[in-house]
């Protein structure tokens, strides 16, 4: 594995027990240029996990906490007279920061939640005729509660396609939890973390991820697994043009993460479930037949051919 990414990792492990595979998800979406949407049940570190990430690297990090009241001004921001220069001035939202925490962003208004689109695409803020570009890197790392789903409001298939990943973090292991029962009376868990990485770093090493090679084969193997889910009489609407290009990078910094310089058919396999599953829409066979979309992807990934390396 890549030795500074071990590092990350480990670091975060300081706080979250026994969630690498989450962890190491995370850090594949920020080192490709994607956002994240983290969705489980409450009490299982979805927000804790983005605050040690944040902590562990050297950027500004902001946190908006999402409810029916918020206006999409207080993302954007919005502009406002100086009192002393008599002009308009711009006055910053939550989203001018290298990490924004959109904290249950169900629970936000449609007119809130549409503001997040043009940021997460274009990484721009279009205001009053003006464009002013977000710092880099930029990550939204959104969390979103699928139970209690009363007074919330549901994310549109577009925006849910912004997402380059979704994850899930489970329940820990009996052992995993009494470890960290342990820990909460040491207090461990509201430490500061010392940052291991600087955002000059992690620049440096979202231009490598770019450089990974992928040969031809593999990228055919892309668009079988999407045509796949097309043409499946489980799912209703299949993944967009916009996960095939996510698989690629995702698929990139996987192998990047695991210190190879090419990507091998594992990585897109790996993360097949969480670029795809989100931005699947279930017929009613596939509702019938299974509990979830992650189900079903790795069900569809079995009809197509491994490329031989």
């Amino acid at each position: 594995m890549n030795k500074e990414i071990e590092s990350l990792i480990g670091n975060i492990e300081k706080i979250i027990v026994g969630k690498r595979s989450a962890i190491t998800m995370v850090i594949a979406a920020m080192l490709s240029e994607g956002h994240i949407l983290i969705e489980d049940v409450p009490g299982v570190g979805k927000t804790r996990l983005v605050s040690a990430l944040a902590n562990s690297v050297d950027g500004h990090f902001n946190r908006i906490q999402l409810t029916p009241d918020i206006m999409p001004s207080d993302i954007v921001g919005f502009s406002m007279i100086d009192p002393v220069t008599k002009q308009m001035k711009y006055q910053q939202g939550a989203a001018m920061c290298n990490f924004l925490l959109a904290d249950e962003i169900n629970r936000a208004s449609p007119k809130a939640q549409s503001s997040l689109l043009e940021i997460m695409e274009e990484h721009q803020i279009s205001l009053d005729g003006k464009t002013m570009s977000l710092p880099s890197p930029f990550m939204v790392l959104a969390t979103q509660n699928p139970v209690e789903t009363y007074g919330t409001y549901h994310l549109p298939e577009a925006q849910m396609d912004r997402f380059m990943m979704k994850i899930s973090m489970g329940y820990p292991s009996p052992e995993e939890e009494l470890d960290i029962i342990n820990r909460s009376e040491t207090n461990s868990f509201t430490k500061k973390l010392d940052s291991v990485m600087t955002l000059d770093d992690i620049e440096s090493h979202i231009g490598n991820v770019k450089k990974i090679e992928c040969k031809e084969s593999i990228k055919k193997y892309i668009v079988d697994l999407l045509n796949a889910t097309r043409n499946s009489d489980l799912i209703k609407l299949g993944a967009s043009p916009r996960a095939g290009i996510a698989m690629l990078k995702a698929a990139k910094a996987i192998a990047y993460i695991n210190g190879r310089d090419y990507v091998v058919p594992d990585d897109v396999r790996d993360v097949m479930p969480s670029v795809i599953s989100h931005r699947l829409m279930l017929s009613a066979k596939g509702k019938a037949a299974y509990t979830n979309s992650e189900d079903i992807t790795a069900e569809v990934a079995k009809t197509v051919s491994v490329p031989v390396r």
